[in-house]
């Protein structure tokens, strides 16, 4: 299965959306460097659909999701009546295609949690059977009918914030790659760091609480995160310190300790290397 791979923020944008309805014997148009993701859902009949290499058969509850930087084409007629709704969105982030989970973007785990935005990959399905179709109609619907009042500026907020509704749709219809082994031992891992983070915590013990092999979980954090699980260990510390500097009047010493560093030194050392100046510079920041 092709996945697309979008960084965002920014998120995707809504360009514009219609409804097509197919006779007997009309396809699809040839298209090529259409510069707009192209997604199609079909209602009623088949669309018989060809992306450089690949053919799909959209039928009903379908959606497809034709890439910008290909040449699409239709591979023949429709055998009866088609009903289907297109939409072209786009994104001014980055982007990549992908088999499954491979080539997944990494968020950006360098960003600030405090003040700065950090990104994190939203992968979507090229071609899936959603998982509710029904909804999947009645948001395209939606949108259809804003159509003639796509000039006004309320109008064009609400076919974004529908959009995303319809994003957020075929990510959840994704059922193999979110619920996936990895993924969930690579969540539960981060999940009981965070919650676990002022403790002397080791990687054996990780493995004992969550039942897999320590070599496992640091390939699914990897995977998921970037980074091993004492990463993702000292960076949430590091992050949890960052708040108390700003908001009380703590030694160094005791901020270290609360966070989980047995060694003031150590905890300033951890510090300065991911944050480039010394817990004490960065209070001054604030102060």
């Amino acid at each position: 299965m092709t996945m697309l791979v979008f960084t965002v923020p920014p998120l995707l944008q809504y360009i514009a959306c219609g409804h097509s309805i197919f006779d007997p014997g009309e396809r699809h148009m040839s298209r090529r460097n259409l510069h707009v993701f192209d997604l199609l859902f079909v209602q009623k009949g088949c669309l018989y659909i060809g992306e450089e290499e690949r053919r799909y058969e959209v039928g009903p509850g379908c959606a497809l999701v034709l890439r910008p930087d290909c040449f699409h084409y239709g591979l023949e007629g429709c055998r009866e009546r088609t009903e289907y709704y297109w939409l072209h969105f786009q994104t001014s982030g980055p982007w990549t295609a992908a088999d499954d989970d491979a080539g997944e973007l990494h968020p950006d785990n360098a960003a600030d949690e405090l003040f700065d935005v950090r990104s994190f990959p939203l992968t979507l399905p090229q071609f899936v059977r959603l998982a509710k179709p029904a909804k999947a109609d009645e948001l395209l619907g939606q949108l259809d009918q804003l159509h003639p009042n796509a000039h006004l500026s309320a109008a064009r907020l609400k076919q974004q914030l529908l959009f995303q509704e319809l994003v957020q749709l075929l990510a959840a219809s994704q059922d193999s790659r979110r619920n996936s082994p990895g993924r969930a031992c690579a969540e539960r891992a981060a999940a009981l760091l965070r919650s676990r983070y002022r403790e002397d915590i080791t990687v054996r013990e990780l493995g004992k609480r969550l039942s897999f092999h320590p070599v496992y979980i640091a390939r699914c954090m990897q995977r998921e995160y970037g980074c091993t699980p004492r990463e993702y260990l000292l960076r949430y510390r590091i992050e949890q310190s960052k708040l108390l500097l700003m908001q009380t009047d703590w030694t160094i010493a005791r901020i270290a300790e609360e966070v989980g560093f047995r060694q003031a030194p150590y905890f300033s050392t951890c510090f300065s290397r991911l944050e480039g100046i010394t817990p004490r510079e960065y209070r001054q920041l604030f102060h």
